[in-house]
This record gives structure tokens, sequence and C-alpha cells, in this order.
């Protein structure tokens, strides 16, 4: 619950209890689910009510409770509301259900019947299964499936709900290792065997096969410790199945796998087989690090540099900075693997805070893409039209020799504004100052920040003229379809969390470009990240500028990433590939730095000036974002905020002011920066002024350590 500290209450004779026990206990007039922080000795002058129950579970870790301590501190949050992150459903405590299932006996069942052989044929094929499921396969009544158990056909089995995880093979043989490799991997196991809190970057190259070497990392873990607990984060769930494949051919076995699309029932075992220690490998997205794990004795954070870390809704984490804190709670290892490393953890290496390992070469005949620029100054595409003819040349030429082509737009849809021609009107979420997203395929205008969505109208809702919306600027969809128009023989196809909404349409659109069924994929930055095509061979960034606007201190170092990231997946087999990025800016340091080839011009050109102004890891932020319903009123509760900031040496704040999307949801949002040096505690300076200030019900109030949004 939302408590500053735990409740007191006494344990009834007889009951034995543990710190981290989860236990049932009145609280008012119900009785609630809490976790025992901690036990002393009572002198029997208080009145306290007693502890009703505990359950058969093992209790959370000493490393859990440090974690959620430490972090509630850190991000200035009640502890309850992080403990609220841990617990899941009380179901997950108690033994796994049982199910029952029939299979075979392997004897001929009297009297077979057109529809029992139905029923045999779908047990042969399928396996064991409940008698809903099998008599559905067949297309028969269950009552025939029950009938052959009394036919001695099929046999009742009882196994639980929630099967255990198969263990891992951490000796089932991986990929031969390059001296590169082979090398990194060494200095991994040596970190392990060194024992207690270590923390390694692994920076390597796209395509420097950085997984296979914390594979072995992994394998040497499970080796020394057989009841060793691996978390492995990804930054996308759509990352997950692929990564999942790659896991089960080197170990032989399939890991937990924790996301949000995870149904109640696979998230209960998950849970359930991590608190037990019977899982031993886990993957999955940044909620993955509240598991209960009881061994944890390495972590790895994939990709580490991406933003998605950044959990920006409800309680706001950066999931790589709390990995690090979970693994020192734990004394375990952590290695952040990247090809291009934020600079807060390229500054922690630097400084020898990690050990820094290199992987600086593709393996095997890959060779790093050939990277050039477009001036679009200079070779405009025609009015409507968003490739230009530079690049349309080198499709050609890429299609002609049978490879594929990859068309890079970090913008979903068809189009971000549509406008009346006749008076100008622009379409707005009614919700929030923004412009809504054209989706042709869906007929719909979308807000991307609200999920608000509408029927793309035939007139204008201002001045009621017909036909007389346009659509401005490029989506996904458009540059999609200025691709079919220009090349009508192939096949193309989009890549986005719209088209490819869940697991299995993302698998079936992979495996498509995998097996060269796609000529020319068009995508969003779900395309850019840990995918494998062998015969894609040209990259097209259609606006490398996309990601420079706006007053995001991180505007240039996310998009040199993103754009590595994107041209990265050109030439990863024998074939060299390139990437042509249109720009309006090619002497932007960050796309000049990428075309160069040189990230470490890049990295200290962005290192000195985030030094000067004292930004991240050279100085701290946080904000304090104030929502209301009325206007007047949070500006009113603002000024009373900036009245009540404590003065403090090495602290300097901003606003309150209104920030880029002054509402959202109906919500009237107002924002203070706070900026401090870094031996300042902002997240004290932060919880020290939100004590200074009476809490008013209509205002919420946000706080977010380390901001990555500026929205």
């Amino acid at each position: 619950m939302p408590l500053p500290e735990p409740f007191d209450y006494t344990v009834p004779d007889g009951m034995d209890l543990r710190v981290g026990d989860h236990v049932r206990a009145p609280i008012g007039p119900r009785i609630a689910r809490g976790v025992v922080w901690a036990l002393s000795a009572d002198d029997g002058t208080r009145n306290l009510k007693a502890v009703d129950s505990v359950y058969d579970a093992p209790p959370l870790s000493p490393a859990m409770i440090e974690f959620v301590d430490w972090s509630a501190k850190y991000l200035v949050q009640l502890p309850g509301i992080m403990l609220r992150n841990v617990l899941r459903s009380e179901d997950s405590l108690h033994p796994s259900p049982t199910e029952i299932l029939f299979e075979a006996t392997g004897e001929e069942p009297a009297r077979l019947t057109e529809a029992r052989q139905k029923v045999m044929d779908v047990i042969a094929g399928h396996g064991p299964d409940s008698a809903a499921e099998i008599a559905r396969l067949a297309g028969v009544t269950p009552g025939v499936v029950t009938g052959l158990v009394k036919a001695a056909g099929l046999r009742r089995i009882e196994r639980p709900a929630d099967p255990p995880f198969a263990a891992p093979d951490p000796d089932r043989p991986g990929v031969d290792l390059v001296p590169q490799q082979a090398q990194a991997a060494d200095q991994l196991k040596r970190m392990l065997d060194a024992g207690g809190f270590q923390a390694a970057l692994l920076d390597g190259v796209t395509g420097s096969g950085k997984t296979e070497v914390y594979f072995e990392a992994i394998a040497h873990a499970l080796r020394s410790d057989p009841d060793a607990q691996i978390l492995v984060l990804l930054p996308e769930i759509a990352l997950t199945q692929a990564v999942t494949a790659r896991f089960i051919e080197r170990f032989g076995a399939e890991p937990a796998v924790w996301h949000s699309d995870q149904g109640h029932k696979e998230r209960r075992r998950i849970w359930r087989e991590v608190n037990e220690n019977r899982a031993r490998i886990v993957i999955g997205a940044r909620s993955a690090l509240f598991l209960p794990f009881q061994n944890l004795r390495l972590i790895v954070v994939d990709e580490e540099h991406d933003a998605t870390y950044k959990q920006g809704d409800g309680l706001h984490y950066q999931a790589r900075d709390l990995a690090v804190v979970r693994a020192r709670a734990s004394k375990a290892a952590i290695v952040l693997a990247s090809a291009t490393p934020s600079i807060e953890t390229l500054a922690n290496a630097r400084a020898g805070r990690y050990a820094y390992i290199q992987l600086p070469d593709r393996i095997g005949q890959a060779v790093l893409p050939e990277i050039a620029t477009i001036d679009l100054r200079q070779n405009r595409p025609a009015r409507g039209l968003w490739l230009s003819d530079p690049l349309v040349e080198a499709m050609a030429d890429t299609l002609r020799r049978g490879e594929q082509v990859l068309l890079y737009l970090n913008r979903r849809g068809y189009a971000p504004l549509v406008l009346c021609r006749d008076c100008g009107h622009r379409m707005k979420s009614p919700d929030v100052d923004a412009y809504l997203t054209e989706h042709r395929y869906t007929g719909q205008l979308i807000c991307h920040l609200t999920g608000f969505s509408m029927p793309r109208p035939e007139k204008c809702p201002e001045c009621g003229a017909v036909d007389s919306l346009t659509s401005v600027g490029p989506g996904v969809e458009r540059v999609a379809e200025e691709a079919r128009t220009r090349f009508p023989d192939a096949n193309v196809e989009i890549l986005s969390s719209d088209t490819a909404h869940s697991a299995e349409k993302l698998l079936a659109l992979i495996g498509r470009m995998e097996r060269g069924e796609i000529d020319i994929l068009v995508g969003t930055q779900i395309a850019a990240k840990g995918h494998n095509f062998p015969n894609l061979t040209l990259i097209g960034v259609v606006d490398a500028d996309l990601g420079l606007a706006g007053g995001d201190p991180r505007a240039g170092e996310r998009t040199y990433q993103t754009l590595v990231q994107v041209a990265g997946r050109a030439g990863r087999a024998e074939r060299p590939g390139r990437a042509l990025l249109q720009t309006h800016d090619p002497d932007h340091e960050a796309i000049a730095a990428l075309v160069a080839g040189d990230r470490d011009r890049f990295m200290q050109a962005e290192t000195m000036a985030r030094e000067v102004l004292g930004l991240p890891p050279y100085g701290r932020l946080a904000a304090i974002i104030l929502a209301a319903k009325d206007g007047h009123q949070v500006d009113e509760v603002a000024k009373a905020w900036a009245k009540r900031a404590p003065d403090a040496d090495g602290v300097t704040i901003w606003g309150p002011a209104e920030p880029r999307y002054g509402m959202v949801r109906g919500w009237h949002r107002r924002r203070f920066l706070v900026r401090a040096e870094r031996d300042v505690d902002v997240s004290a300076y932060v919880a020290a002024w939100k004590s200074r200030m009476k809490p008013v019900a209509s205002v919420r109030v946000t706080i977010d350590i380390e901001p990555y949004s500026f929205v």
C-alpha cells in the first residue's frame, strides 16, 4: 500500500516468522497481504494486532528487501509502492494447481467408432491435453474423450498446471568463438570467479557477437553454481521471441520469459518458479527486475543504452540503473552490453568503476557497412515524395542483385499531420495539444500520446469544407506506398508496432524477411534492434534529422545510437552492406561522426557539452510534474511549490513551466526541473521539498529522478 513505513504486529504463539515472510494481517476491518520487513522484541506495552497467518512459501530475500528500500529512497517513492511491483497475485504463493489431462494407453480401445478414431488421431499427433481441447481439435464432444477412458484407449493423468522450467545445460556446446570473443568471455568468467558485486561494459560493434560472449558467462555461472539464477533484460518485448530461440539452441531448455504481454497463468508460473529458486534463466523486459530471485548471480542488460529501459508511466525508473543496484544488493555480477553505450555507462567504464571489455570487429567475413549521407538540400525529392533520386537508384541496384532493402523512419502511421487546405485547421487530440496521426490502413486518426482515435472525417470540423483535409509529412505507411509505386514488382511490407502488434505476427514477418520473401521492408525503431537479416545490404534512413529536434539534452546521443543500430542491420553476412542517410544537416556532429566511423569524436564532444552544462553523468537531474483538471489551480499550487523550495548549494531550479504538452487527457501540467551538482543527493533534496508541501487531493504530483522525457 502507499505507506511510508511498515506497521507493527505481534507474532502469535506457535507462529515462526522470518524477515521476508509473506503473511496475512489485519488492517482496519479487513485482512490484507503483507511482508515481514523486520523483527524486534516486544515490551508488551503496546496494544498491537496479531499477524493472522503465514504463507507456505519462501520469504523475500534480504537482497530484495534492501533493493526495495534503496529504490524507494532513490526514486522518492513510498516503499509500499515499490513493493507493489514485487508482489504479484496471491495464488503465486500457493503450490501450482493441478489439471487433468488424457493420454493414450497404447492399447486398442474397444468399439473404435469414427469419433473415437478422430480422438486417437489427435492424441497421436498432439500429445496429452484436456478433454475439452482434445474434443475441440477432433471435432467431437468431450464425452467421446471420457468414453475412451472406460474403453481403455486413454488414461487420466494429473500434473501441475504450472509445470517447472527445464534445467538449462551449461555444457551444451555453443558456437566456436573467434579470438576476440574468447578473450572477452574469459574476462567475464574471471569477473564471476572473483565473486561479489562486479560490473562490466561489453562494448562491441554491431555484428561482433556480444550475445555469444555473454552466453559463455551465463554457462560459466551455471557451472560454478547449479542453483544460480540469471536475469537477462531486453529493451523490447519484440526481441524476446528471437532471443528465446537462441537460448534454447545454446542451453537446450526454454528460459522463463517475463513481459507485460504474458497472460496471468504464465506470469503466476514464472513468479512462483523464480521465488522457489527453480527458474534458472529469466529473460524479460524492465519489470523483470522486480521478480523475487533467491540466488541471483548474474544480470545481463542487453542494448543497455536503449531509452525504453526508462519507465515513463506510473513508477518512473531507469531499469539499467536499478539493475546495477539489484546486482549490488545480491552481490552478483552485471554485464551491460551495447554497440553504442550510453554516456553514463561509458563514463563509469572509463573511470574504472566498471570493467571495460571491447569487441571492435565483426565476426566472420562480415564487415561494417559503408555509411554516406544524401544532402536533401541538393537532392530534394519531388513534391509529395520522400525518397531522393540517389536513394531510389541505390534501391534499384540492390533489388537487381536480388538483395534486400530496409527503409527506416521512426514515425508510425501514414502522415503525422492532417490539415484543412481551405482554413488551415489542424486535426488535434481533444485531450492534449498534439496533432493526430493518420493511419490509412485503418482509416483512423490516432493520438500516439493518449491513444485517442477517430475516423478520418469527410469534411473539416472547423469550416465544414468537404474533401479539404490533406495529409502532411510521411509515416511508414506513406513511405511504403511510395516504394510500391516506384518498384511495383517488389514485395513491400511494414514493420512497426501497428503491423506487428503480437508476437505471432512479428515472428511471421521476421521469418519472411529472413527467408528473402520481402524485398523492401519499411520499419520504425522496432526494425533497428537485434534482427539478423543475411540478405539485407541497403539501409535507407528516410529522415536522419527526425530525432534531433526539441529540447532533449540526450537528443544527439539518441540519434547517433539509433542510426548506428539501424545501419548495423546491413551487411551482417558475406555480402557487404551500406547505409544512406537522408538529411538536411549532414554536418551535425552525430551524423558526421557516424559517416566518419568516429564514435570517440562524437562521444568526446557530447561528453564535453554535458560536463560544461552539468548534465548527467556530470550532474544530477530531477523533474517534478504537477497536474490538475483546473489550469488555474495547478498554477496556484505550482507557485506554492516554488515558494517552498529548500535553499541548497549546488542546486538550480527551473520552472514552474508548461512542458511541451501542457495538457494531457484533460490534466493541465506544470513542471519543475532540478539540476544539482554530482555530489548533491538530489533524491534527498526533492524528498525534503515534497515534505514541506501539504498534499492537495485534486493535484497529482509526479517525481522523476533522472528524467528522459521532456514533453
